[in-house]
Order: C-alpha cells, then structure tokens, then sequence
C-alpha cells in the first residue's frame, strides 16, 4: 500500500466513523456536534498519529502515562478544556485508562482530562497536584455500571457520595461520568449500560449534587459507540476502527 492509499484509508475512516456519530445523534433527537470523537492511538505510532491530526482529529486518548507523556512531548498539548474549542495543531490529550496516584505528577499539566478517576484519594492527588501547576484539571468519574469485578470504577450506590467529596475541590472540575460496557457480539447488549451512567448523572443533578456544568458521559468505544451516542454519550472513545485497513508497519512508524 503506497502512503497515499494509506492516508486515504485513514481518511476514509475517519470519516465513516464520524457519519455514523452524526446519524446516531440524529436518531436520538439531539443537537449536531454535541459528541466529540476522542481517538484512541494507544496502538499506533507518531506518524498515524500525526495524520489522524491532519483529519482534524484533535482529541486523543492513551491509556498509559508511560506512553502518552513522550508522545505530549513530540506532539504538542493543547490547554483545551472540554468546554473550549481546540483551534490549535496540538492535541488535546484524554487520559482514559486506570490511573495510579503515584503517575499524577507525571501527567500534569501537559494532560487535563481525566476520564477514569474512581476513588476520592486520586481526585484529592488531581486537584493538588493541578494546583501547584496553577491550573484546573476536568475530571470524570469512572463508574462501573455492570458491576464486573475485573474493571475499575466506583458502584452506583457510591457514586453520590464521592460526587459530594470532589464539589468543593478548587482544581478540578466535575464534568460528568464514564463506563465501559462488558464487551459483548451484539452491540445492543451494551445499551442498558450506557442508559444507567446516563440515569445516574440526571439524578445526581436533579438532586442538586452536581451542577449543569457536570453534563459528560464518557461512554462507547469501536463495538459500541453509536449505541452509546443514542443514549446521551458527549465523549466516544474509538481506536480499532479508525485504523483499518492501515499496514502494521504503518501503524508501527514513528
């Protein structure tokens, strides 16, 4: 496959992936543009990486500090919040893997999306930490809706009490919720997943415990992304489908 074709594919995905977001969005009733695409690149090198920039994919996410901090330094990080636009070439970066404590130094502030904090400790290490730095850090709270006991993320019957700990935090802001569906063949399996994470953030909010501002959920990945924008999903996070078709060694680049 010739770098033309290769860049065309990738292209081509992009595209594709985005058209899908947009019928699903339009299947639910909800406003155009309301979902951001976040590119999962945790299997790809700097040169994929730096043409998925090029098709205007500005929002990446790695699951790994120690992969993504080399990969801040030669691409760049936008300040970007989740509620600001990203005009720049730099990305804007998403932390979306099980983050230890102990690697909190190590993200900020290149890195201020968080998607995966589930425990009031790390929020406590996020909102120092982002503090010494002089910034503000956004932060989703990782639930684990299925209440598999492999994944991470806090149990719905805890989550009210932990949205109640981290209002009052001055260096990070509470911007909704995330979850990861069991992996399933049907897609439609994962749907009442997503339409619990999105029952438990309206009833955090119609009971005062969080504000308009806490209106993310972080939720769908390349199986199940468009049943999670059906749902109420602001936040995809997909990888394997942007990149198929693009050679391993490709892939592999820097």
């Amino acid at each position: 496959m010739t770098t033309a074709a290769w860049e065309d594919r990738l292209r081509e995905n992009v595209g594709e992936v985005r058209a899908r977001i947009a019928a699903a969005y339009r299947r639910s009733g909800r406003e155009p543009g309301d979902v951001t695409l976040v590119a999962v690149t945790k299997y790809t090198g700097l040169a994929v990486i730096r043409e998925l920039l090029r098709t205007g994919c500005t929002d990446l996410g790695e699951s790994r500090v120690q992969q993504l901090m080399p990969r801040t330094n030669a691409l760049g990080s936008s300040a970007a919040t989740l509620e600001t636009t990203v005009t720049v070439d730099a990305p804007r970066w998403h932390m979306i893997g099980h983050l230890q404590r102990n690697k909190v130094k190590y993200l900020l502030p290149s890195v201020r999306i968080v998607h995966a904090v589930d425990s009031l400790r790390l929020a406590e290490q996020i909102d120092e930490l982002a503090g010494r730095h002089g910034i503000s850090a956004d932060v989703l709270i990782e639930v684990n809706v299925a209440g598999e006991e492999q994944k991470y993320g806090v149990t719905p019957d805890k989550l009210p009490a932990l949205l109640e700990e981290l209002g009052p935090k001055q260096h990070i802001r509470l911007c909704g919720l995330m979850t990861m569906a069991p992996l399933a063949d049907n897609p439609e399996d994962a749907r009442p997943h997503f339409a619990r994470l999105r029952q438990l953030l309206t009833d955090a909010r119609d009971r005062g415990i969080v504000g308009p501002a806490c209106r993310h959920l972080s939720m769908g990945m390349s199986q199940d992304y468009e049943i999670a924008v059906e749902e109420g999903a602001t936040l995809v996070r997909v990888g394997s489908l942007l990149f198929e078709g693009v050679p391993a060694e490709i892939m592999a680049a820097d």
